[in-house]
C-alpha cells in the first residue's frame, strides 16, 4: 500500500512541471487568454481622421494586460482600429497564395505544428507574420501553442491569427498549403 501511495505521490510531483509547460509558464491575466476564444473577430475600424500613432503605441489599456494587440474576454478586440487606409497593411498582390480554407472562429482551433514567425504551420497550412508585428509574437510557442484564424475586415490579404493561451493576435498572410 505504502508503495502505491508512493508512486502515486511520484507521478503528480512530475506531472505538474508538464501542466506548467503546455501553457508556457503564464498564467492567464484576468480578462484576457486562459483558453478564451472570441465568437467573432473584429468589427470594422471606424473611418478617424487621426488613426492611431504606430511609433510606441501602447496596448496594455488595463494592469496586467499584454502591451500587444488582445482580446478580452469579453470579446473586445483591443488594437484593431487603425483602418483601411493604414499604409503598412498594402500589399499589392493580395492572397497572392490563395485563400485559407481550414476555417474561421471559434470552431476552428488549430495547433501550431512548428516554425517561427516568419513561417508556421498547421494542418498543412503555412502562414507568416506580419514584420511590423513580430515583437507582439514573442512569447508563442511555436510547436505547441494553439491558434485561432479570423478574417481581417480591414486588411485585403491579411488574416489575424489568435493565440488563446495569451489572448493576444498577430497580423498573418497566407502562404499557401503543403
Amino acid at each position: 500500500m505504502k508503495s502505491l501511495l508512493g508512486v502515486v505521490a511520484l507521478f503528480l510531483i512530475c506531472s505538474v512541471p508538464s501542466f506548467a509547460q503546455e501553457r508556457g509558464g503564464q498564467h492567464p491575466v484576468r480578462g484576457v487568454g486562459g483558453g478564451h476564444i472570441p465568437a467573432h473577430g473584429p468589427a470594422p475600424a471606424r473611418p478617424s481622421q487621426h488613426p492611431p500613432a504606430q511609433e510606441n503605441r501602447k496596448f496594455s489599456d488595463k494592469t496586467g494586460h499584454p502591451e500587444a494587440p488582445h482580446v478580452h474576454t469579453n470579446d473586445k478586440w483591443v488594437g484593431h482600429d487603425t483602418g483601411r487606409n493604414d499604409a503598412r497593411f498594402h500589399l499589392d498582390h493580395p492572397f497572392e497564395h490563395g485563400r485559407f480554407t481550414g476555417g474561421f472562429g471559434r470552431g476552428h482551433v488549430f495547433r501550431i505544428e512548428g516554425g517561427g514567425r516568419d513561417r508556421f504551420w498547421f494542418g498543412g497550412f503555412y502562414f507568416s507574420v506580419a514584420a511590423f508585428d513580430y515583437d507582439y509574437c514573442n512569447d508563442w510557442v511555436w510547436g505547441t501553442d494553439q491558434v485561432v484564424i479570423y478574417e481581417d475586415p480591414d486588411h485585403d490579404g491579411w488574416y489575424l491569427a489568435y493565440n488563446p493561451r495569451l489572448g493576444t493576435y498577430v497580423h498573418v498572410t497566407y502562404l499557401g498549403n503543403g
